[in-house]
Order: structure tokens, then sequence, then C-alpha cells
């Protein structure tokens, strides 16, 4: 059985908004339901089920029922992917500016090894 890779895209465009940035941040307990949640915004209660609609189909969030409620939380493993992959360009960065401080710091002068 092969996995499909993580659609990063999805992701990071689902983290690309304030408001489900702070409902990531908020759903880490796992205690508020989407209309606790609601509470929290300028917005009625139909944008921010769209806003968790969009976590959960990028696989940032989770929304289990708790009696009348669906309470939403964090998706630690979909978190983990995203952080792979910025430790992955932080990594290929790192090395590059690494790369440009030694190359700025040969003298001009000096003749290139033969």
């Amino acid at each position: 059985m092969q996995i499909a890779p993580p659609d990063y895209d999805r992701i990071f465009g689902a983290l690309a908004d304030a408001t489900r940035r702070d409902i990531v941040r908020r759903a880490v307990d796992g205690q508020e339901g989407i209309s606790e949640l609601a509470a929290h915004y300028p917005m009625s209660f139909a944008a921010v089920q769209k806003h968790v609609a969009i976590l959960t189909d990028a696989g940032l969030v989770t929304k289990q029922r708790q009696g009348r409620r669906k309470v939403v939380r964090t998706n630690r493993e979909g978190l983990r992917v995203a952080r792979r992959l910025l430790d992955r360009y932080q990594e290929q960065w790192t090395a590059r500016v690494d790369r440009m401080s030694a190359l700025l710091a040969e003298d001009p002068h000096e003749e290139p090894p033969t």
C-alpha cells in the first residue's frame, strides 16, 4: 500500500489565514466546540465552521462529537508534517547562507586552488 505524499499546499494554505492559525492554537487542549470557538471571533458561526472545515481537510485539526457538541482538537501529526517541511527548508537555507558567507570571506586576490 502506497501512502500519498502530504498536500503541503493545502496545509500551508490553511495556515495562511490568521483566524485558522488561532483556531489551531486554541484547539491544542481539545476543550472547545465549534460554538465556543465562534465566540472568539467577530464572524458568524457558519464562517467559523468553514474555517474548521478547511483545517480539517488539511489534516491540522479533527472534530469529535461529544454529546451535542463537536469538539475541535489539533491533529499533532498534521502539524508534524508541516514542521518537517519547514525544517528541511531551514536546513537548505542555512547551508546556502553558509556557502555565501564562505564565498564572501574569500580573498578576491587569492589564487584559486588547483
